[in-house]
């Protein structure tokens, strides 16, 4: 019986389902982020430690990316690839980058890409989560709290980790960029080079009081890492610094290789 038949009521008649498609061709299985795993986490690069409260994200639970901040979103999913199995999903993201996600670190040839699942983004989610060890989401909708308390229980069984674009009922940890910066551009002239911002955590436990980090999200060759004292000069887009619109991270909190290369 699929996973989800024994989680969601079934309907009488229901539409075609979305089908998932990989990216690439697997590869090797990665060695690395051994002990993040012994301690129940998915690793992050090294960049996002600090701001984490267990210094990883914790199996089994979901995050909540304020805005869907689609730079921050790719960053947290990149250390994926250091886990036993390594693969990773996207789920309602037609737009996601590939060539930016690749930039950031994630592994293209362990990535399933469900583009427009639409109403059925819960089955899918559902029967990824047996299969991936990391599922990036942006519903299509607001997510009833009945709904996110189901499919809690689905990613506790598995040890899934759910990343989603926006906000989310009962997520442990929320994260938002509260302050961000491009450079590059001349006077008219040039390319972005990258972007500055300001991450901020928060959450329950130790992650209540909220921690902070300042980081290149993505630098200039696509990677992220931290804002270092004296850090390479770069022209700022604007004299004035072109502020992103900080997005508000509030509200109540609660809480190897996959079984499938492709779901259809």
């Amino acid at each position: 019986m699929p996973v989800f038949e024994s989680v969601f009521e079934s309907a009488a008649e229901q539409p075609e389902r979305p089908a998932l498609r990989p990216v690439a061709l697997t590869a090797a299985v990665p060695e690395d982020g051994q002990a993040a795993a012994r301690r129940g986490l998915v690793p992050v690069v090294p960049a996002l430690r600090e701001v984490l409260p267990d210094g990883g994200l914790r199996r089994g639970t979901a995050v909540s990316v304020a805005g869907g901040d689609a730079g921050l979103l790719l960053a947290l999913a990149a250390g994926v690839r250091e886990t036993e199995g390594g693969w990773a999903a996207a789920v309602g993201l037609p737009d996601l980058g590939l060539a930016a996600a690749e930039g950031y670190g994630l592994d293209l040839r362990r990535l399933l890409v469900a583009d427009d699942p639409g109403a059925h983004w819960p089955e899918v989610v559902s029967v990824l989560a047996g299969a991936v060890e990391l599922i990036m989401l942006r519903p299509d909708g607001p997510v009833p709290p009945k709904l996110a308390t189901r499919l809690a229980a689905v990613l506790r069984r598995s040890g899934c980790v759910l990343l989603v674009a926006g906000p989310w009922p009962g997520a442990v940890l929320r994260l938002g960029v509260r302050s961000g910066r491009w450079f590059g551009l001349g006077d008219g002239y040039g390319q972005l080079t990258g972007r500055q911002v300001e991450v901020v955590a928060e959450g329950r436990g130790s992650a209540v009081r909220g921690r902070t980090a300042r980081l290149w999200l993505p630098d200039e060759h696509g990677a992220v890492r931290p804002v270092q004292q004296h850090p390479v000069q770069h022209r700022p887009v604007q004299q004035r610094p072109v502020r992103e619109q900080p997005q508000p991270v509030a509200g109540p909190v609660e809480p190897a290789a996959p079984l499938v290369a492709a779901v259809v």
